[in-house]
């Protein structure tokens, strides 16, 4: 009975993390608009959830029960969550910044409609566990 730790829960729960790192990452240029010398950051994480769903619908993996065993097939971590990345190139005002408020309150939009999608979804996926157990 390990309804809560499936793969798409574990996903969903993954996305809502990255999806409250990049929150808290694009508040945290929008706050430094006009610092001098301040190199705006990214959240990079749905690039690698892809890449993890496509090495999982490729190939048949072995489950390793010991470590004695040997693997086959596509191993997958499972655990590839988001990185941070700051942009050190770009260069948007004469003090060196390069953080654009314009795109930052897009992305920061864009990033809550995300979360709010993806609390629904898990939202949904409880629900549907619920009225498995409950027979409603």
């Amino acid at each position: 009975m390990d309804f809560l730790n499936s793969s798409l829960i574990n996903r969903l729960e993954r996305s809502l993390d990255a999806a409250s790192l990049r929150q808290n990452v694009i508040t945290h240029n929008i706050a430094n608009v006009d610092t001098p010398g301040f190199k705006r950051s990214t959240v990079r994480f749905e690039e690698f959830l892809q890449e993890e769903l496509n090495r999982s619908s490729s190939s048949l993996a072995g489950r390793r029960t010991h470590e004695k065993h040997f693997s086959f097939g596509s191993t997958i971590a499972g655990n590839s969550g988001p990185v941070i990345q700051t942009d050190h190139l770009s260069v948007m005002n004469n003090n060196k910044n390069n953080v654009d408020i314009d795109a930052e309150m897009s992305m920061l939009a864009k990033n809550q409609l995300n979360y709010n999608m993806l609390v629904q979804q898990i939202s949904h996926e409880l629900r549907s566990i619920r009225t498995s157990i409950g027979g409603r």
